[in-house]
């Protein structure tokens, strides 16, 4: 059988859709990823088999080919995890997939079928709004970046079996949304610190003797192979 899972992967900070198309035949038992997956994809599918069989759920025993679309495209990072795991559940019959029409899914897969946040989250809301998908699902530690993104139901949750609840109609996850302004709100004056700039190192020391004189600062060309900057 086959099932497809509106996805999203990052190109540099935006995100674009993924179709996470999963086929499940006969066979000798077999696992494959193509579509130009990269490091952390090729590896989802010893997580994704473990949290499948961990998390109460059968894992089938029979060829298994997941393709990435659009296949021309590079993809890495872990997101994909949740998505390929559904994907296998819907195609081999033991959850349903309707609810997840125009749903864009995002998350990583631990070990024992519990969700793990992901980089982008906030790019990948966007990416779902411009696909034109209703909705998004994704580990709830993403929640707060994700549900900024207006126009979409965000919807969050911390396992696997969670989700197949939401999907069986055992235990809906809720919709929720962030309050922008009350974020940027609560957002402290000293959150950025230059600590967490690495190298560098006579740009930082240049801003830092201009903030402690009140000095003004322009960027000029250099000759400071540390300072990188071209005029």
């Amino acid at each position: 059988m086959l099932s497809c899972i509106r996805s999203a992967a990052l190109l540099g900070i935006d995100a674009y859709a993924v179709d996470v198309e999963v086929d499940i035949s006969s066979g000798l038992p077999a696992f494959s990823t193509v579509g130009l997956p990269h490091g952390a994809v090729k590896e989802g599918r010893e997580r994704v088999s473990a949290a499948l069989a961990n998390a109460g759920f059968e894992f089938p025993l029979r060829r298994i080919t997941v393709n990435l679309a659009p296949a021309d495209i590079r993809k890495d990072g872990s997101a994909f995890d949740l998505p390929i795991a559904l994907g296998i559940l819907i195609a081999s019959g033991q959850v349903p997939g309707d609810p997840l029409v125009r749903t864009l899914v995002v998350g990583e897969v631990g070990l024992e079928g519990d969700l793990r946040p992901v980089r982008g989250a906030l790019s990948m809301a966007r990416a779902a709004r411009s696909a034109g998908c209703a909705g998004l699902l994704v580990p709830e530690d993403n929640l707060p970046e994700a549900s900024v993104v207006t126009g979409l139901e965000v919807r969050g949750a911390r396992t696997l079996q969670q989700v197949c609840d939401h999907l069986t109609g055992t235990a809906m996850l809720a919709a929720t949304q962030s309050d922008l302004a009350r974020l940027m709100a609560e957002r402290a004056e000293d959150s950025v610190d230059f600590a967490e700039v690495r190298g560098q190192a006579s740009a930082k020391r240049a801003l830092e003797v201009a903030a402690a004189g009140g000095h003004n600062i322009l960027p000029l060309r250099c000759r400071d192979p540390d300072l990188r900057c071209s005029g």
